[in-house]
């Protein structure tokens, strides 16, 4: 892999202990958005030691692109950081990268963490506050979907979080519900990630004594990871569930563009919603934040998880979390 280009200030020589879990955070909205920041400035506040790579600018629904080109741009973002430290407070190191939130994941764990910020150690990726839903078929467009993504075929647990509107951007329930999250998982994390990078291929896989063990050990080994979405006006309620069914139609304008130098636009003038009960769009139309487990692999890969697992995945507690967590 070619080295990026940086710029970054020495990090400390060795990890420093802390109770709360340590994590990594990305985005696809860039390294200045406002979900990321509110974020970062909430996870601080709790203790935890951050480490953020997201992308130098905005990568909205580029999927897990990647960027295959040399010379990439990496910057450590101390006029962020240093905005939102306390006195007192974990470590956080934050960077940028002129790349996909999929190149941010990729540099981040194959070794560019323990060279950068070695202080820091992440047992969990989380990816967002998006602006913006990441519902039905967007989780195969979304760059936010994507990382998380990303960061689980690496073995590493991840979660997806998103504000499932554009009327505005007070991102307070969604910390509300992922920081709750957050802790429900990482308080069953191993003391060390079970396949990080993956070194043994499809020879370690999950395993447990009953259904909730093997889908928790799934969440650890990354072959599970979870997409958050809340809605614009939240009433308190979690809900499990499945993908919905969204369609947008008339995505593109061309039909009214000339016909030399075409310009025209892809964005769908129309979205569509079926109503399907149990599902991520029906919960956020019912003013409910929605958890939505997905498989890491497709259902015919080796480590692929199975329909009937997916389907036990989105059983709940009482209070609306997957069970299993």
């Amino acid at each position: 892999m070619t080295h990026p280009q940086t710029l970054i200030h020495e990090p400390l020589a060795c990890r420093t202990y802390v109770e709360k879990t340590h994590l990594l955070v990305t985005n696809d909205d860039g390294i200045e958005a406002d979900g990321l920041i509110a974020l970062v400035t909430r996870l601080h506040s709790e203790g935890h030691p951050l480490v953020v790579l997201a992308p130098e600018k905005e990568q909205s629904a580029t999927g897990m692109k990647l960027t295959l080109a040399s010379g990439m741009k990496f910057t450590e973002r101390t006029d962020i950081s240093d905005s939102i430290i306390t006195q007192g407070g974990p470590p956080l190191r934050m960077f940028s990268l002129d790349g996909s939130p999929c190149d941010c994941v990729i540099v981040a764990l194959e070794g560019g963490l323990k060279a950068w910020a070695p202080e820091i150690e992440p047992m969990m990726c989380i990816s967002g506050i998006n602006h913006g839903p990441n519902l039905s078929v967007d989780v195969l467009h979304s760059g936010t979907v994507s990382a998380a993504r990303e960061a689980s075929l690496y073995g590493m647990p991840a979660i997806a979080t998103s504000l499932a509107t554009y009327e505005h951007r007070n991102f307070e329930d969604t910390l509300t519900v992922v920081t709750a999250l957050i802790e429900r998982c990482v308080s069953s994390l191993p003391s060390s990630l079970p396949n990080l990078l993956r070194p043994e291929g499809t020879g370690n896989y999950p395993h447990g004594d009953d259904e909730r063990s093997v889908l928790r050990s799934a969440f650890h080994h990354g072959d599970i990871f979870l997409n958050v979405n809340t809605p614009v006006k939240w009433s308190g309620g979690i809900s499990t569930v499945s993908l919905g069914a969204r369609w947008y139609r008339s995505a593109s304008d061309m039909e009214e563009a000339p016909l030399n130098g075409i310009e025209f636009e892809v964005g769908a003038a129309t979205i569509i919603e079926e109503d399907i009960p149990l599902t991520d769009c029906n919960a956020i139309n019912d003013g409910l934040a929605s958890i939505t487990p997905l498989g890491s692999w497709p259902a015919n890969h080796p480590l692929g998880i199975s329909g009937k697992m997916l389907k036990s995945a989105t059983s709940e507690d009482s209070d609306g979390f997957p069970y299993w967590i």
